[in-house]
């Protein structure tokens, strides 16, 4: 059996991804309102005080991550507490975050800090939220109230979220996140607004902060047609890769937003990126269906062979982490793997999973490709959204009731790999010996 170690980058960020809404609890937001709405989450759940970050339990969970190796940490500031009405600022709530990356850096780990995940203020969803064309001046000028305060701890900023998610869930489909409406030229505005309104608070950051580095993060989904010999297979598939994986970030290199049967001039936003933010889950195939025109005509699906987590929702597919990084290499800027992980409660798949991924990221690393760091989806189990607690994300466990934090082997197994640097093959040994020839291949 060989015995080697995948080392990864001098100065490689290693750590773990959260947001604010998902982790703090006691918000007052569009997803907040959502959740009080009948139907909307599964089982009618709500965040409630979800990990009670705002309570102060951060600090512990911070101290777990940085005792077990991690030198980084993503979070995110929920513009409702910054600005719980549009002439109201809450400087306390923004000192609150204040201690939050002091900590971090005072322990030596890197914050990577995002402005917009996901929720948005009650009062501006009254004005239409991202359909408003006022919605872009008002994200900047809530960006230029709290960098003052962020920009002595903070050098990574994401300005916004999975902007291709938001949109999708929000204003396709009726789908599940808040304003829950089907509209495909809405979608195509809030698109072009979301674009307009990073422009402008990348600007505004290398305004106040020029040695700033400022990205979007993109959900990127491996989209491969189920036939690849089948041109009406690839072309949805093609469309499906357009629209959802590269849209956004095109236009932020080009200036040029194009969503296949609408194209927009966006020249204020061309080269408004500093780094790709790649969150990349799982893969999927396509296939050519007629009662599908709502994707394109495609019909979205897993391989029937692929391994699956305890409800369906992802599969073990790490290939399509290569797919995702060859996709952010293309634009020739330094990669962060922002957001990577399984919802496995009894942490079974989680090892193999993130092991199988890390290997797929070592390559690209070993090429000199410019990946810069990892962050695991997430530090704690947290409220998933529409799916609300159903699904367990963390490397630590928790106990909704009593908020205990519950200590899961992968705890171990990245902790091995944040300290080493790398991939050890006993550490793959150890915890998927299941997987350990296709990462150390026998000679």
């Amino acid at each position: 059996m060989p015995e080697a170690t995948y080392h990864f980058p001098k100065g490689f960020l290693w750590g773990s991804a959260t947001a604010a809404h998902q982790m703090e609890g006691q918000s007052t937001n569009t997803w907040s309102d959502w959740e009080a709405q009948p139907g909307r989450i599964v089982n009618g759940q709500k965040a409630g005080l979800a990990c009670d970050w705002w309570g102060g339990r951060w600090e512990e969970d911070f101290q777990r991550a940085y005792e077990t190796g991690q030198n980084a940490h993503r979070m995110s500031i929920d513009w409702s507490r910054i600005q719980p009405e549009p002439d109201r600022w809450d400087d306390a709530a923004l000192q609150v975050y204040v201690k939050m990356v002091r900590w971090l850096v005072d322990h030596k780990m890197t914050p990577l800090v995002t402005l917009h995940h996901f929720t948005d203020p009650l009062w501006l969803a009254a004005r239409g939220g991202w359909e408003s064309e006022e919605t872009p001046a008002l994200f900047e000028a809530y960006a230029r109230h709290i960098l003052p305060a962020l920009q002595e701890y903070v050098n990574l900023w994401v300005t916004i979220n999975e902007p291709n998610v938001y949109i999708v869930s929000g204003w396709l489909g009726n789908g599940p996140f808040p304003p829950g409406k089907n509209d495909m030229g809405l979608a195509a505005k809030v698109t072009e607004n979301m674009i307009r309104g990073h422009a402008r608070v990348y600007k505004a950051i290398h305004e106040l902060q020029p040695s700033a580095q400022v990205g979007v993060t993109i959900n990127y989904r491996s989209i491969v047609p189920a036939r690849p010999w089948f041109l009406l297979d690839r072309l949805p598939a093609s469309v499906q890769n357009q629209i959802f994986n590269k849209s956004f970030t095109d236009a932020l290199q080009n200036g040029k937003l194009n969503l296949v049967l609408k194209h927009v001039a966006i020249p204020e936003a061309a080269h408004t990126q500093d780094f790709i933010g790649l969150n990349y889950y799982s893969r999927d195939l396509v296939k050519f269906d007629l009662t599908k025109p709502g994707e394109m005509f495609g019909h979205r699906f897993y391989p029937p062979d692929a391994l699956l987590s305890p409800t369906g929702f992802i599969a073990d597919i790490p290939e399509g982490m290569w797919d995702g990084l060859k996709w952010a290499h293309s634009y020739a800027l330094p990669i962060l793997i922002t957001e990577n992980g399984v919802e496995d409660d009894k942490d079974v798949l989680r090892p193999r999973y993130t092991l199988g991924h890390l290997h797929q990221i070592w390559r690209a690393a070993n090429f000199n490709w410019r990946v810069k760091g990892y962050f695991h989806w997430s530090l704690v189990d947290n409220f998933e959204w529409e799916r609300g607690w159903t699904q367990r994300f963390g490397l630590w466990g928790l106990d909704v009731e009593t908020q205990k934090r519950i200590r899961r082997p992968s705890v171990d197994l990245y902790e091995a790999i944040c300290k080493e640097n790398g991939i050890s093959s006993a550490v793959v040994e150890r915890f998927a010996p299941e997987i350990f020839d296709k990462i150390f291949p026998p000679k």
